[in-house]
């Protein structure tokens, strides 16, 4: 890492890890105390509580990196987000894909409320994981056999959620590279498949399972397509870091639960089928640069996360301030020692999150390839 932003990770990371920390330990207090009594009422304190923490990425995106979302979504279904449960539905263009889907939640009120389908490993990670799973993110191992009822029983625990919520998916399985194309357009001309251009081939049994699940309940699929202006550099995590600024599209279309087949092979067709729609409003937007086909919306920029990450901020300073001023903490080879560990510490916990944030999003199932392996087998699942 750069040290430019090495001297952004320190602070940054210092917040982050107090305010996360102070955080988790009321999300345990919680869910210990007031979700036994009243899960509804723990799960609206938990969705306040997240969004202290989630609004400091937020923050990084608006406010330190500059980077602009672009919304093109027609008017009326744009009035409808933030007031239904919803499928977040989207390719896997970068490795903060997921943080550009919480600058939309947020500004739609649902960024407290946003679970994704998560890798297992992630959930152990300090602040980070620990809150996801506090608020009820999906962890899969990719292993279909032991994921299947956990992703079923997951799923279904969302069915008396009292809040807009929108659940991440992401199909492809991976991020999207031009080695990963290339085997995905290999395995589809051997297969008879449509050939991909700007996505990967969707693995469709999480999503079938969502959908089978939850249709009687969550009324929207959010189908989203992002891509980058040819002038634009791709945002990435250390680019954020650095402070550096990027445009980003996203063209969403609504789609309503009860436009889809009744049955899991015409579900999972349908899945493809809007890959393939995918692909063609890409190679449109390599063309023309933009989505123009649908409305702008303006989302601004986020005050609320400016104004969060300034309270961490000053009640870090204030408590550090007194906790030298009322001890002699400093002076003391202890004090210098715990203070240059949690430097430490601060550093390789945010190092840790930039490389689990480039890393794969979960699938259901452990591919043994790019392709999804499940294709020649949808009918039999």
């Amino acid at each position: 890492m750069a040290i430019g932003s090495t001297l952004f990770v320190v602070p940054f990371g210092l917040i982050f890890l107090f305010s996360g920390l102070i955080v988790n330990i009321i999300q345990a207090i919680c869910f210990v105390v007031i979700r036994p009594v009243s899960k509804n009422t723990s799960r609206r304190i938990n969705k306040f509580l997240a969004e202290l923490l989630w609004l400091q990425f937020v923050w990084l995106i608006d406010w330190w990196a500059h980077v602009k979302i672009q919304i093109y979504m027609d008017p009326e279904e744009y009035k409808l987000v933030g007031k239904e449960h919803a499928l977040f539905l989207a390719n896997h263009k970068s490795d903060i894909d997921w943080l550009l889907g919480w600058v939309f939640a947020q500004r739609s009120g649902c960024l407290g409320c946003a679970p994704a389908v998560m890798k297992k490993s992630l959930k152990f990670l300090p602040v980070i994981g620990w809150t996801m799973w506090f608020s009820e993110y999906l962890f899969l191992e990719r292993n279909w056999a032991k994921d299947e009822s956990t992703l079923k029983s997951g799923l279904r625990r969302l069915e008396d959620f009292p809040c807009p919520f929108w659940l991440a998916l992401f199909v492809e399985g991976t991020r999207f590279t031009k080695a990963k194309l290339l085997a995905a357009q290999e395995y589809a001309a051997s297969a008879g498949l449509p050939v991909p251009r700007n996505v990967l081939i969707p693995r469709t049994k999480g999503f079938v399972s969502a959908v089978t699940n939850m249709r009687t309940f969550v009324p929207a699929i959010y189908d989203a397509t992002v891509a980058v202006p040819k002038d634009q550099p791709s945002p990435t995590m250390l680019r954020l870091l650095k402070g550096q600024s990027s445009v980003v599209h996203a063209h969403i279309k609504r789609h309503s639960m009860n436009e889809l087949p009744e049955t899991e092979e015409g579900i999972a067709q349908w899945c493809r089928d809007i890959f393939v729609e995918k692909d063609a409003l890409l190679d449109k937007h390599l063309a023309e640069d933009t989505f123009g086909d649908q409305d702008l919306q303006d989302i601004g920029r986020s005050n609320m996360s400016l104004l969060v990450v300034m309270f961490w901020a000053c009640l870090l300073v204030l408590g550090t301030f007194k906790l030298f001023q009322w001890s002699s903490f400093l002076s003391s080879w202890k004090g210098i020692a715990f203070s240059a560990g949690t430097l430490a510490i601060v550093t390789t916990v945010m190092h840790v999150f930039i490389v689990f944030s480039q890393s794969e999003r979960s699938t259901p199932a452990k591919p043994k390839s790019v392709v999804p392996s499940e294709t020649r087998h949808d009918k039999q699942h």
